[in-house]
């Protein structure tokens, strides 16, 4: 921890963190009840100008993060260790309000459904009104439960644990959250080194991301465990323990259901499926088969043991109520708002139906297609880019998906463009990020202002790396 502190990028990460916990007491991430409001209106800041002067700090901390994120890459790892960082840059947000994101406010009043007795697969949010259902976002108040039976229950405990105080409880989704942090920061690092790849990369990408410390520590996502339990298992496969690792998948993916496309690389880690001929084809199913034959039976045992059932299959679609970043769904609500105009709503709505199914069937095909190609001999790859194609070709797309599929990715040997392509979608989302803060704050021109003071240290960044690799005796690096 001391070495890491005498690094100024660390310093500077670490204010970055403190600008954001001071920035996110603002309107955007505050609802009415939240016991910062009282403080705040006793020191007069809450008025438009607190408001543009937090955003202001949340753009410039994002902004900070950013550059010391890219400033730790030439000596992580191999002069200072990632952990720390890790651990520093996340202590200020444990204090602030989910940022970000309202999803640790929806979580807790789900999970004071079921402190109540209510099956949250059944009631939504409303049905109880108060300070609980008060904090969620209010279109996630009128449906009910996407979240497997284990995240129910998880929701439930924390409630529990904070005393059935509705705003500790939401702050106490982050303690799963940290415990995935720390999975991650451990074991992805170590199967870096077991797979060959760059662990000076994995630790860089994937373990002091500034999109892994604001959406998992400070968004509070139950994506954060769901991944960690993922990246625990695919250590397991690659120790030889199958069984728990194909065990373990079943337990992730009652946290979150994209973690069950793990059963794929903890079957094939160690068993590659070499060819198509009989006798190599068949071994490979039988264990394909197994493995997702146990973190079914996994998922299904918990879900009845928990007395919730399956009801989360009907919210399946929930998520898309909300148009996000989604490539499918933004171009079919551009084309319904077309037709709307042009007094054809019902044709609109068709539109963007058709356009949604058809990202899912493009998305399942393409996943199939992985499988057969890439996941064959490289499991672990497949299961990145399978994520990423999920990811995108869903119908909804949020940050804090692409850390499934991203966070795996330096495993995957990626050359260099591919690499700077990730550093950029980072990099935009985050700016995407600060800029959503602004516009709900009513201060977009200074969420324009860090998007562009963003892009010009992307581009130093890219500036930098060139010269690094010149330095290094030019050409492409595989990272």
């Amino acid at each position: 921890m001391a070495r890491a502190w005498e690094y100024r990028p660390v310093r500077r990460g670490l204010l970055g963190s403190a600008l954001l916990f001071v920035g996110s007491l603002t309107p955007a991430y505050l609802p009415q009840n939240s016991p910062w409001w009282d403080p705040m209106r006793a020191l007069g800041l809450d008025n438009p100008v607190a408001e543009t002067f937090g955003t202001a700090l949340v753009v410039a901390g994002v902004a900070l993060l950013v550059e010391a994120w890219f400033r730790l890459r030439p000596s992580l790892y191999h002069e200072v260790k990632h952990w720390p960082i890790t651990l520093l840059w996340s202590l200020p947000l444990l204090l602030a309000p989910p940022i970000f994101s309202h999803d640790a406010y929806a979580y807790a009043a789900e999970g004071w459904l079921l402190r109540n007795g209510l099956n949250p697969y059944t009631n939504p949010i409303s049905v109880l009104p108060g300070p609980f259902a008060d904090q969620a976002a209010w279109l996630w108040r009128y449906t009910t439960a996407m979240y497997p039976p284990l995240s129910l229950e998880m929701f439930h405990g924390l409630v529990i644990l904070a005393g059935n105080n509705p705003y500790y409880s939401a702050m106490a989704m982050r303690i799963p959250a940290l415990l995935g942090v720390a999975l991650i920061a451990y074991y992805l690092p170590r199967l870096g080194h077991r797979m060959g790849a760059d662990v000076q990369m994995v630790a860089w990408f994937s373990t002091v991301n500034p999109l892994v410390i604001i959406d998992f520590v400070g968004g509070a996502h139950n994506d954060a465990l769901m991944m960690g339990l993922v990246v625990l298992a695919l250590w397991w496969a690659y120790n030889g323990k199958f069984w728990w690792a194909a065990a373990l998948v079943g337990v992730a993916a009652c946290i979150k259901q994209p973690a069950i496309l793990a059963f794929y690389p903890v079957a094939l880690i160690g068993h590659p499926w070499r060819t198509f001929r009989w006798r190599d084809t068949s071994r490979a199913l039988w264990r394909l088969s197994l493995s997702l034959g146990v973190a079914v039976a996994t998922f299904v045992a918990i879900s009845l043991a928990t007395g919730l059932g399956f009801g989360w299959v009907s919210a399946a679609d929930v998520p898309g109520k909300v148009v996000t970043l989604a490539p499918f769904t933004l171009v079919g609500a551009g084309l319904k708002y077309l037709l709307e105009f042009l007094g054809q709503p019902a044709a609109g709505q068709v539109a963007m139906d058709v356009l949604r199914y058809l990202g899912l069937l493009l998305t399942v095909v393409g996943i199939g297609w992985l499988a057969l190609t890439v996941g064959r001999r490289r499991p672990v790859t497949f299961l990145s880019w399978a994520y990423l194609l999920f990811a995108f070709g869903g119908i909804a797309l949020n940050s804090w998906y692409l850390t499934w599929g991203g966070l795996l990715l330096p495993l995957t040997k990626p050359t260099e463009r591919i690499t700077g392509t990730a550093v950029t979608l980072t990099t935009v989302l985050l700016a995407y990020g600060a800029g959503n803060l602004a516009w709900r704050n009513d201060a977009f021109a200074l969420g324009f202002a860090g998007l562009a003071l963003i892009l010009v240290l992307l581009y130093r960044h890219g500036q930098d790396r060139k010269l690094h690799l010149a330095s290094a005796g030019g050409g492409t690096q595989s990272p």
